[in-house]
């Protein structure tokens, strides 16, 4: 404290302001320094490592706005799929090849691969990049549902398919003949066999030895050729956001598969106990974020509609009496509905058969057991109001001759009898009208 009024003291009042000044213009120096560090000379991390569906496309999109705003230099999209949607690949290829930021598609770790539809988003690329014990290729389309395809059709796709990746390839500067085989015949390829076929443009062992290589790099960009000048910058990851993380995980067919189930558990607990209200709220829920999954998948609706005829049957089993027969045809078409939901012939595009046979398991017998107690609750005797009091043992309070008042349920009733009921002998309750019980002596014994 002595030290600043000593400090102060001795500038003169007209001082001040230029004292001011001057830290305030420092301050403002830092700030831009600051901010310059964090949205300038760098390069942007967009990982993807699931299948190719719309949310991986929004994660994309998103991905490459916030790298031209924040003033990157290049981007990196890491890779590893198995493949996925046209559409969504479609959509990743536009986002790549009308960047205004060089982009650069890689293909890592080690063990990773660009299968089917990955093939398209590498060969988009500005550059092209893989890890050694990377593959590419398999490119063939499938149909949705994994059924077969009319030769008209498959045909008609495969051509398209096939003109769209030699015209990137070829906008690119890469093997188009290739691009057609992978697509045609469904070829794969290594890390090295590509780069020696000109798939790709480079292998890289990971992301440092790859931005090593990418130094001086030539690029096309709408100012015409530049060479990438990477030395001393910093990466810097894309991170999802809270509706990047929900596309991304219910557009994983086992979650839209255990959405829809929990959906249809929880309106038919609903259907079966109402009132319960929390079982339908939450069935409620799961069943619309399960079809909207499935609008991001290859769902084959056949499949749908035997899980949902499944959920009748075992509905109907409450209702109808079939001694079992309904609750078997539900556990079947459950579980076929369940096997033809996704089959893609892609394993990122269909239901883990770890999950799906627990899963056939427990909700099927989660419907018997529901079905079950609704059953019991409906045969079992009442045990409320006027029908509840038929078959229960009362206790004559007076003499009934032939009316009276009898103790039963807690509580003085009044009752009349066809004989003399003498008090304290013991009756059961034969019949109700209005507020008269009808009862009938069954012993002697007294209270």
């Amino acid at each position: 404290m002595r030290f600043v009024a000593k400090l102060t003291g001795s500038v003169r009042p007209g001082g001040y302001f230029s004292f001011l000044a001057g830290l305030s213009f420092i301050l403002l120096m830092t700030y831009v320094v600051s901010l310059s560090a964090a949205t300038g000379k760098h390069i942007k991390v967009i990982r993807i490592e699931e299948s190719i569906n719309p949310g991986t496309a929004a994660f994309l999109a998103r991905g490459t706005q916030q790298a031209v705003e924040d003033e990157a230099v290049l981007i990196v999209v890491q890779l590893d799929t198995p493949g996925g949607l046209v559409s969504s690949m479609r959509t990743m290829v536009k986002t790549i090849m009308n960047a205004p930021i060089p982009v650069v598609v890689y293909v890592s770790p080690s063990g990773a691969q660009a299968a089917s539809a990955g093939v398209f988003v590498v060969m988009a690329a500005d550059v092209a990049a893989m890890a050694p014990g990377t593959n590419i290729g398999a490119a063939h389309p499938v149909v949705a549902g994994g059924k077969e395809m009319d030769e008209t059709m498959d045909t008609k796709m495969v051509n398209d398919l096939v003109a769209f990746i030699k015209s990137i390839a070829s906008k690119r500067d890469r093997n188009a003949d290739w691009a057609e085989e992978a697509v045609r015949k469904s070829v794969s390829i290594t890390a090295d066999e590509a780069l020696r076929l000109n798939v790709v443009d480079l292998v890289a062992k990971d992301m440092n030895d790859l931005l090593l290589k990418l130094e001086g790099w030539p690029v096309q960009t709408k100012e015409g050729e530049k060479k990438l000048a990477l030395k001393g910058l910093t990466t810097e990851k894309v991170q999802e956001n809270l509706r990047d993380k929900i596309l991304k995980t219910i557009s994983n067919p086992n979650i839209a598969y255990l959405l829809m189930l929990i959906g249809l558990a929880g309106l038919y607990f609903e259907l079966s106990h109402p009132g319960a209200i929390f079982p339908g709220v939450i069935g409620g829920i799961s069943l619309i974020l399960a079809f909207y999954a499935f609008q991001t998948l290859s769902v084959n609706y056949a499949g749908v509609l035997l899980i949902l005829l499944g959920a009748v049957l075992f509905l109907l089993e409450i209702k109808v009496t079939s001694y079992g027969l309904l609750s078997v045809g539900g556990v079947i078409c459950l579980t076929l509905g369940s096997i033809m939901l996704f089959n893609t012939g892609s394993t990122g595009l269909r239901v883990s058969w770890s999950v799906l046979i627990p899963a056939v398991l427990v909700i099927s017998g989660f419907f018997v057991a529901v079905a079950f107690l609704a059953v019991r609750a409906h045969m079992a005797k009442p045990r409320t109001g006027y029908q509840g009091l038929i078959g229960e043992i009362a206790v004559a309070k007076e003499s009934l001759a032939p009316e009276g008042k009898v103790f039963v349920h807690g509580e003085l009733w009044n009752a009349t009898s066809d004989e003399i009921v003498p008090v304290g002998s013991r009756v059961e309750v034969i019949g109700v009208e209005n507020l008269l019980l009808k009862v009938r002596k069954i012993g002697d014994t007294k209270q």
